[in-house]
């Protein structure tokens, strides 16, 4: 028996919708985080970038387990003293909603080189309106 290994030229890239509405930020992220990487196909191969697109829709209507949406606590800094920010989940959602699953997603996938390939495939939409009906996406679950 012979293992075939996939070559980068056989690639194919699926668009896939999800509706964000209802579910869970960790959930959803890491279903997200799989098809990006294309871990569901079963060609998957880890050093070939395989994933896919994926759309998503209402991430404003994401939901969040218990007190997180005060307590989960976001940091960034600026790079010179005194620069440390901190905002709350409820504070990012009010100002940017499609950010919390982008961050939740960036944080699923693996630190290499694709990871940026792969977030560049995923696109997030506040509301139920995306301009990616040509490509036909197919609903990911």
């Amino acid at each position: 028996m012979r293992t075939t290994l996939q070559k980068t030229a056989d690639t194919a890239h699926s668009w896939y919708i999800v509706d964000a509405a209802g579910q869970r930020l960790g959930t959803l992220a890491v279903r997200i985080a799989r098809a990006l990487s294309g871990k569901h196909k079963p060609s998957w191969t880890p050093h070939i970038d395989d994933g896919d697109f994926v759309v998503v829709i209402n991430a404003e209507k994401i939901e969040l387990g218990g007190k997180k949406w005060d307590e989960k606590v976001y940091h960034r800094h600026s790079g010179f003293p005194g620069g440390l920010k901190t905002q709350t989940a409820r504070e990012i959602h009010d100002k940017h909603p499609e950010r919390l699953i982008e961050k939740a997603v960036r944080g699923m996938l693996p630190t290499n080189r694709m990871r940026d390939v792969q977030l560049g495939r995923l696109k997030v939409y506040a509301g139920a309106e995306h301009p990616h009906d040509a490509q036909k996406p197919q609903p990911l679950f």
